[in-house]
């Protein structure tokens, strides 16, 4: 690739790793899928698990470990939900692709289905047969977010592989890699909130690395928290200490939605951050399980799109019965 067109992709697409030994994890799947390669008794893939895990990277170095950059065009084929995948590409791209015979060239096409829990039930029943029918011909790689969406006929036809979230441990020497290539400043807690906010995705620490470094020159905890507009851990200690120790329920409502005006929260980041601060109060089990159900009540109610005003009031009056028994 041209180094000028290099530079300007986005960090994520930079560093995506080119061949099966420069990815970061699941060194059990790798090691697998090198044996399949390696003795030509590659099956019908199934890849699964959250996003950023690597699922899509993995298989895309293993079709390049499996054909040429001269072949690559005419013996893989991608499609992604961004492409239509009703039933009519299943009988028509698919078809086609799979049916054909590879002219002078030996070994099997590969196709590759990104985010196939976004197909309809009948393209899937319709894929099943094809399948079946060209497996001589071509091997699939299915990839999905959820296990569950994938009819089980399909299941049943695949190798599955289930791509866990990244480790932190996993996780730091990439970045470090991608922090001493790029040359920016970075600091220990900087990295520490990317992991946090991140999950496990390794998709996303990129993406956010990259934002804040082009929004502030300097990566640390408090331009990272900015940056992606998350709750900084002093705004939550702040929001716990009004709710527990305000004596007007109206100068409480005031100062939360202005700490929520002033900074650009979302409450359903900051019920997010109070969730795990109410699971180290020192409070009698009873309230503590009352007071998560009510959090989950509220969050359901965000989730419905409910307005966010009468959601504070209601963050308040659950910590109302809590400030007589905190210790």
């Amino acid at each position: 690739m041209d180094a000028n067109v290099k530079s300007n992709l986005p960090w994520v697409e930079k560093y995506r790793p080119a061949k099966l030994n420069d990815l970061i994890s699941h060194e059990e799947i790798i090691g697998t899928i090198n044996k399949f390669i390696k003795e030509e008794q590659l099956p019908h893939l199934l890849f699964y698990g959250p996003p950023g895990t690597g699922k899509t990277s993995t298989i895309l170095a293993c079709a390049r470990q499996l054909y040429k950059p001269q072949s690559f065009g005419s013996m893989v084929l991608e499609l992604n939900a961004s492409d239509d995948r009703g039933i009519n590409i299943v009988r028509g791209q698919i078809l086609d692709f799979a049916s054909t015979r590879t002219i002078f060239k030996g070994g099997y096409k590969l196709i590759i289905l990104d985010e196939a829990d976004a197909m309809t039930n009948d393209a899937q029943n319709a894929l099943r047969r094809i399948i079946e029918k060209y497996t001589e011909n071509v091997r699939f790689c299915i990839i999905c977010n959820y296990l569950s969406k994938i009819i089980p006929a399909i299941q049943s036809r695949c190798t599955r592989f289930r791509f866990a979230p990244l480790s932190p441990d996993q996780i730091l020497p990439r970045l470090e890699h991608v922090i001493e290539a790029e040359g920016i400043d970075v600091t220990d807690d900087g990295k520490k909130a990317l992991m946090t906010l991140a999950g496990g995705d390794m998709r996303k620490v990129l993406n956010v690395l990259q934002s804040t470094w082009m929004a502030y020159k300097k990566v640390t905890e408090v331009n990272v928290y900015n940056c992606v507009g998350h709750p900084l851990k002093e705004d939550i200690n702040n929001i716990i200490f009004w709710l527990l120790n305000e004596e007007s329920f109206k100068a409480c409502y005031e100062k939360i939605q202005q700490l929520k005006t002033q900074k650009g929260l979302a409450l359903e980041d900051i019920l997010t951050e109070i969730h795990l601060v109410v699971n180290r109060l020192e409070i009698p089990p009873r309230v503590s399980s009352q007071l998560l159900i009510n959090l989950a009540s509220i969050e359901e109610r965000l989730a419905d799109g409910c307005v966010e005003k009468p959601q504070i009031t209601a963050l308040i009056a659950a910590f109302s019965k809590v400030r007589s028994v905190v210790v």
